[in-house]
């Protein structure tokens, strides 16, 4: 864990979240700030900041965990499909390297790399969104 990191505090459990996806080379959770409901973060344990420097041998177990969570994102929340996308350094909010996994429908707006966010009507919307994702999940 790194002193200051926003993702190895919820990584470490010391941040409220919403946690969809808990297993040992990953950790999945709602973004905040989500494109669409359902936007979800997935992070390595560890403390990584780029892709670049994440150890080889870690890129298949972590990719095979986004993976699993773009699978999920349709059949729990009716999704058309995901678009799954890093930022290393430019743009990235968070110096952890983290995958944005967005539930995406036909004609939901979003074009090209402008990602306007929004904010779940609440926190028991966004509690319901985090259930529906880890029952799939789990």
């Amino acid at each position: 864990m790194t002193a200051g990191c926003l993702f190895c505090a919820i990584v470490a459990d010391l941040s409220r979240t919403s946690v969809v996806l808990d297993h040992p080379d990953a950790l999945g959770f709602l973004d905040h700030r989500p494109v669409f409901p359902g936007h979800v973060l997935v992070v390595p344990r560890s403390h990584t900041v780029t892709l670049a420097d994440l150890a080889p041998e870690l890129v298949g177990p972590f990719f095979a965990q986004v993976q699993r969570v773009a699978a999920a994102i349709p059949e729990a929340l009716g999704a058309h499909g995901t678009f799954v996308a890093m930022n290393n350094v430019v743009s990235q909010s968070v110096p952890h390297l983290h995958v944005h996994v967005v539930p995406r429908r036909r004609k939901d707006g979003l074009r090209g790399f402008f990602w306007p966010r929004v904010h779940y009507a609440s926190d028991a919307e966004r509690d319901a969104v985090a259930a529906r994702l880890r029952a799939v999940l789990t």
